[in-house]
């Protein structure tokens, strides 16, 4: 089911997805980590196909409108003729499409906060987290519990930056959460969740613990 509503894709589902987009991508700019024209946000719009409205490249992301969006399909390729604006689609939409494929997702959250640079260039095997109590706003444990964050080397290539996430996820088991997060070298953070809003709990609460970590190394 279209998570904006039951009856699909329609004008109203577009300007609902756009809206929340735009209202995110704000939030997100105002808390400095989508500085200049960077970073991106994408929902899902449908499972089978896989369609993702994902935010517009090159545009200031504090000034978004409802309308500043493109669909793709589970390459992140543009697809014409179902909405959205003329912008293009960002050239990383191949791996919003990747991870809403591979985990689920509703929506995927792609921001440049800086405590997520650093931890990847401090731990470039991974980010360990453990006894923070933030740990149970992702569904795992505060305490008694070993939580690694994911990094995977940058590449221009949307493909292999996919396989290598791909290749890192941590997936839910019967007793353990997921970990709804990458961090790309040099780059940035990718965070998920069911729909935005909890898309962007758990980018808030992985920064915040990645910079806990990165000032009491």
């Amino acid at each position: 089911m279209n998570q904006f509503s039951p009856q699909g894709i329609t004008e109203q589902t577009l300007h609902a997805a756009g809206s929340a987009l735009a209202a995110e991508a704000a939030r997100f700019a105002g808390l400095g980590w989508m500085r200049g024209t960077s970073g991106n946000l994408s929902v899902t719009l449908d499972r089978d196909p896989l369609l993702l409205a994902v935010t517009g490249s090159g545009l200031d992301k504090g000034e978004l409108t409802a309308s500043d969006f493109v669909i793709v399909d589970q390459l992140g390729e543009r697809v014409e003729g179902r909405g959205g604006s003329g912008h293009r689609p960002s050239a990383e939409a191949g791996l919003h499409a990747r991870i809403a494929r591979v985990t689920g997702a509703g929506a995927v959250v792609h921001v440049h906060a800086l405590a997520a640079v650093v931890a990847a260039r401090h731990w470039p095997d991974g980010v360990v987290l453990r006894n923070l109590e933030m740990l149970k706003g992702l569904g795992h444990l505060a305490h008694d519990e070993t939580v690694v964050i994911p990094v995977v080397p940058n590449s221009q290539d949307m493909v292999e930056l996919g396989d290598a996430f791909e290749a890192r996820y941590l997936p839910a088991t019967s007793t353990v959460a997921e970990v709804p997060v990458v961090l790309v070298a040099n780059h940035g953070m990718y965070a998920w969740g069911a729909d935005l809003q909890q898309a962007r709990w758990h980018a808030e609460l992985i920064e915040w613990m990645l910079r806990f970590t990165i000032e009491t190394r």
